[in-house]
């Protein structure tokens, strides 16, 4: 009902800003009434001549690890993301927004977590925004709305099933909360930009701090461990959210800020969550997802293409033109190119008047962190050595001054 009255409302108003309408159906298959639920969505956009995309996903591999509820909201986000637009507008309302805050307290959820629903939602320069403009009005409102226009819409059945927390809350709980505290949804939305509010104080607060522990993709143990417990975790939490990682438990961030502190200089640090890990070596912190298992026999021909995937660091390799600090282009010609992970007893000559120096040598003197050493690609021209990609090219094959040479980076 809330998506049919928001569809009527922007296409009334769209001629007046010059805006172009699309919607989105995510079709999760979990409903025996799923296909019919599209076909009442093509109808009602075909009436309007709106274009329809229907996005069919399967929550399969996700319902035993987050339940039905999260694995079909987490594909749903996912199917928003990936559109090509300048806003996605969504439906929440003001009862929404109240059964979210609660839904969050009774988790215990952080201070980001409580501040619920934001009205807008800007994202990265490169994406759309997210914005929610029904999110000060009513569940009643939108009904009553809804039927003075004659708009026709259909009912989720499990909307109904109190098995659900959030129907649990809503149809048990809240009504309850309603006789005795009427504007309690008011109430709750004050809360939240209360909780927002003080979530963009912690957020400057973290960035004043990170301005001096960052470095590149990188957090400085000495500097995370000379703040307060509080803020601590708080930049922690800044570190994971900026690097696009999964947010720990709190107990998960309790145990990891205290291995990464407290433990030996030298010693091997790890903690892993969810699909995610850090890691520390030389008093820096790393966070990256897990890297799986690979094979160590793969050899991948190069024959001129723009980029390879490298699965042993889960990575993409780039290749491109570069000026005189690249690989000399010339010098490649006459032999197969290919990429190897290393087997052992490989050497490398940094400087035209050096000596061959051990790779594991090089690495420990590039400060490559000890989890990417096995990993790294290393290219051959024939059974010839001639880079550590990202790391060191071989003396003979280094493009000279004019010359046209080759780059080879890799990217997550």
């Amino acid at each position: 009902m809330d998506s049919v009255v928001l569809l009527h409302l922007l296409q009334s108003i769209a001629p007046r800003f010059q805006w172009r309408l699309s919607a989105i159906h995510v079709h999760h298959g979990i409903s025996p009434n799923a296909d019919a639920w599209a076909e009442f969505c093509a109808k009602l956009c075909t009436l309007h001549n709106i274009p329809l995309q229907v996005e069919r996903v399967d929550i399969t591999s996700l319902r035993d690890e987050h339940g039905v509820e999260a694995a079909a909201r987490k594909l749903r986000h996912k199917a928003f993301l990936n559109q090509v637009c300048d806003f996605v507008a969504l439906a929440h309302h003001a009862d929404d927004q109240a059964e979210t805050l609660m839904l969050q307290l009774l988790r215990g959820a952080g201070v980001k977590g409580v501040s619920a629903m934001p009205v807008l939602k800007l994202a990265n320069p490169l994406m759309h925004a997210t914005v929610r403009p029904l999110l000060d009005v009513s569940r009643e409102q939108l009904r009553d709305y809804a039927t003075q226009n004659g708009l026709t819409w259909i009912e989720d059945e499990s909307n109904a099933d109190v098995r659900y927390p959030r129907n649990f809350l809503r149809h048990q709980i809240l009504p309850e909360l309603a006789e005795r505290f009427p504007q309690y949804r008011e109430t709750l939305a004050r809360s939240a930009r209360h909780f927002a509010e003080a979530t963009q104080l912690m957020d400057d607060l973290a960035q004043l701090d990170a301005a001096s522990a960052f470095d590149g993709e990188t957090l400085d143990v000495g500097a995370l461990g000379a703040l307060s417990s509080s803020r601590a975790k708080n930049l922690l939490r800044y570190f994971l959210h900026v690097r696009g990682a999964a947010m720990p438990q709190s107990v998960q961030i309790d145990d990891m800020l205290r291995q990464l502190c407290e433990a030996r200089e030298d010693a091997v640090v790890c903690v892993a969550f969810g699909e995610w890990e850090v890691r520390r070596y030389q008093d820096r912190i790393y966070v990256m997802p897990i890297l799986g298992d690979f094979d160590r026999t793969v050899v991948l021909a190069w024959s001129g293409e723009a980029e390879l995937v490298w699965s042993a660091l889960n990575a993409k390799l780039i290749f491109s033109e570069g000026g005189s600090t690249g690989i000399s282009v010339e010098k490649l010609k006459g032999e197969c190119l290919s990429l190897r992970l290393r087997s052992g007893g490989e050497s490398l000559r940094l400087h035209h008047k050096g000596k061959n120096r051990s790779l594991k040598n090089i690495l420990q003197e590039k400060h490559i962190p000890p989890w990417q050493r096995e990993r790294l690609p290393l290219l051959y021209r024939g059974n010839e050595l001639v880079a550590i990609i990202g790391v060191a090219i071989h003396a003979e094959y280094q493009a000279r001054e004019g010359e046209k040479s080759l780059l080879v980076s890799w990217e997550k």
